[in-house]
């Protein structure tokens, strides 16, 4: 009994000691945590429990010259449900299911009722307290989901949790979509101008602490210690929406006519380089609809045949080689280099014809051969020449993806007997449509080359904090001398060659058509894919803008670029004649400045009224006649009397339009009008007899 005892009194002495080391450890434990892990556990509890948050900074706009947005962020919501929140009991969630089912499938119209219903019922039973119900959400559409039953009941109570964020938006949809472009997260594929202004218009994001507080909502904590973020910066760009708007429609219009792969338009101030317009549209192989694909105008190298001979034509006049007055044998259209055949498109004239001629009626035949014979033997002074024009750089545009020109150099492995001939009329060199266009508007802009640019200045709150002057990249291309003789033969070529279709009564067009075979890989050329283009300015006499067509691809049968590129070119300029009021201000000072009014019709008093305001003298003030005419004499202006009477219808050459309706109806006659400015040419002869009733048409200009 006392061995029993005894053993029993080790057992539990051992116990205490057991109980007493365990004691110890977890003591000691307690103060090896305290005093050496308890930085590293309070951390994992922080981890847990307290957070930071990133707050997105508000993206900047885009913008258009005249403020219209271009490119914006609007605010966003995702839509999560804490669809097993304890105060959202099961009778509640029952009874209301269905009716918040069907108010979701009307607001979002992607899924029937019972899509919704089986999706909220299924995340309860899982226990799911941040379920995705959906994505991209407006605030409008945010607003009636507060309403909705069980979700009325607010964040915690109806276990609505909305998480904002932002999209970017462009309101004008496909007007200059791939030059505004984009930036998208974790994507080095970003183009246009959100990517290159990219750091100007993020901004700069925030930073806040904030602490779980349960059913996955978080609530911030120590203010003192959030970061505001910075909202980015405005793009105020060169684009005027209206013109951007007539770029698009007109070259829409004419691809769909001509069922054509793909086109591009750009319109460029001539004095600053500022990109007004810039359209890029591209036939989609599976709907046919056109889109802004890719940005052709800015990354498109090609050959653009004719209207490289401007160049070709430059270089030779600027090394003195060739007059405008010379002559050229271009025989029947066609000539042979090394084996291969020079060919016209049409055959201009027997025999020789002036060099200018060759130049307006776009001769390859003519172009081929003032090189080919002044450069045979030294065809790197012709490759100089083409590079003294720029031809063979890049423009250092601010968005990306500019094409690189190709002009070949006479050590290239590439160069052949034939290069020579077939660079001077556009081929064997490649160019992008803006870099040619660059080097046009430098003949409109008095041979200085300047560099397109898109954005004027950057603003921060409506204030500005950066502009972007005009960039010069030459003062001067070639010398005035041989710009005097480019003016002719660009002028040449709407008056009297392939563009007589572009010819306006109202301004002057200056410009050159292209018509180009494309080269198929590993076919070479074919009659089949051609490239149309024309390029040009005006008005000529007073130049304020640069247009560029090309039209790739036409499938209707035609393909010359006065037929179908022109057209383009035509509507656009016409449009911005009519728009823009600065064009006629500034060719009507200069004309003031320069001439003398000639041939001025109408009454007497008012014409004397409009000398008097100008200042200008003339004799002839005590005429008695009521109408007068003005003629110019030895820098003398004079006011002749002018006798109208009867029913005979006068001379209304030189006359406004009030004048000459007032006249045409006081013969008994009524009178349409055509075009605007002066009359210079009448439907009925000057002295004809005419009945009442009679229309006669006046064709004003």
């Amino acid at each position: 009994m006392e061995e029993l005892d005894n053993n029993i009194l080790a057992k539990t002495y051992v116990i205490y000691f057991l109980i007493i080391i365990f004691g110890l450890l977890v003591i000691g434990k307690a103060i090896h945590i305290q005093f050496f892990e308890g930085e590293k556990y309070r951390q994992r509890s922080q981890e847990v429990t307290l957070r930071y948050d990133e707050v997105e900074a508000y993206r900047g706009n885009i913008l258009a010259a005249d403020g219209s947005l271009l490119a914006t962020s609007v605010p966003i919501f995702e839509i999560r449900v804490d669809a097993a929140s304890p105060l959202i009991s099961d009778v509640d969630f029952n009874n209301n299911i269905d009716e918040l089912a069907l108010n979701l499938s009307k607001l979002f119209h992607d899924h029937y009722k019972g899509y919704y219903k089986n999706k909220l019922t299924r995340a309860r039973k899982e226990g799911n307290r941040y379920f995705l119900l959906k994505r991209d959400v407006t605030y409008a559409q945010l607003k009636k989901l507060k309403k909705f039953p069980i979700f009325r009941r607010g964040k915690y109570r109806g276990g609505l949790i909305a998480i904002p964020k932002t999209r970017r938006e462009k309101p004008y949809q496909l007007l200059a979509f791939r030059t505004i472009g984009w930036d998208r997260p974790d994507t080095e594929k970003d183009v246009g101008l959100e990517a290159a202004y990219n750091e100007h218009l993020k901004g700069s994001s925030g930073r806040r602490l904030v602490q779980r507080i349960g059913n996955s909502s978080w609530r911030p904590i120590n203010q003192d210690n959030e970061i505001e973020p910075k909202n980015g910066s405005d793009i105020i760009t060169s684009i005027d929406i209206n013109l951007q708007d007539v770029a698009e429609t007109a070259l829409l219009k004419q691809l769909k006519l001509h069922k054509a792969d793909h086109g591009c338009a750009v319109l460029m101030e001539v004095e600053t380089g500022y990109i007004k317009a810039i359209a890029n549209l591209g036939k989609d192989k599976k709907t046919g609809e056109y889109h802004e694909d890719y940005n052709y105008a800015v990354g498109e190298a090609t050959e653009p045949g004719s209207t490289f001979k401007l160049a070709s034509m430059l270089v030779a006049l600027e090394d003195g080689l060739i007059s405008l007055e010379d002559t050229i044998e271009t025989g029947d259209g066609w000539t042979m280099y090394h084996g291969s055949t020079m060919q016209d498109v049409h055959k201009i004239a027997d025999g020789r014809i002036p060099v200018k001629e060759v130049f307006w009626h776009s001769s390859n035949v003519g172009v081929s051969k003032i090189i080919q014979k002044n450069y045979s033997d030294k065809p790197g002074q012709y490759v100089d020449g083409l590079r003294d024009l720029h031809l063979h750089k890049k423009l250092g545009l601010e968005i990306s993806g500019e094409g690189q020109p190709l002009i070949k150099d006479p050590e290239d492995s590439t160069w052949s007997l034939l290069s020579l001939p077939w660079m001077s009329v556009g081929y064997e060199v490649e160019i992008t449509p803006l870099q040619l266009a660059a080097f046009y508007n430098a003949i409109a802009n008095d041979g200085k080359l300047m560099q397109p640019r898109f954005v004027k200045e950057i603003r921060e709150a409506g204030r500005t904090v950066k502009r972007f002057s005009p960039k010069v990249i030459d003062p001067s291309i070639i010398s005035a001398e041989t710009l005097e003789k480019a003016h002719i033969l660009l002028e040449g070529v709407v008056k009297e060659g392939t563009a007589k279709t572009l010819d306006s009564p109202f301004y002057q067009v200056a410009g050159k058509t292209g018509t180009a075979q494309i080269a198929v890989p590993h076919k070479g050329y074919n009659k089949k894919d051609y490239k149309a283009s024309f390029v040009g300015y005006f008005p000529a006499d007073n130049p304020a803008y640069t247009c560029i067509v090309s039209i790739t691809a036409p499938r209707s049968g035609e393909y010359y670029g006065s037929r179908v590129a022109g057209p383009v070119f035509k509507n656009i300029a016409d449009k911005v004649y009519a728009m823009q009021l600065d064009i006629h201000r500034e060719k009507d000072e200069k004309l003031v400045l320069t001439n003398l009014p000639a041939d001025q019709a109408g009454h007497k008093e008012d014409i004397r009224s409009v000398f008097a305001s100008l200042d200008l003298p003339f004799k002839g003030s005590s005429i008695p006649k009521e109408w007068a005419q003005t003629s110019v004499n030895n820098d003398t202006l004079t006011l002749q009397g002018k006798e109208f009477s009867g029913n005979y219808l006068p001379d209304l050459r030189g006359m406004k339009a009030r004048d000459a309706i007032y006249l045409v109806e006081k013969t008994g006659a009524s009178a349409r009008i055509k075009g605007r400015g002066k009359v210079y040419m009448q439907s009925i002869a000057p002295g004809s007899r005419v009945t009442k009733g009679k229309v006669v048409t006046l064709y004003l200009k």
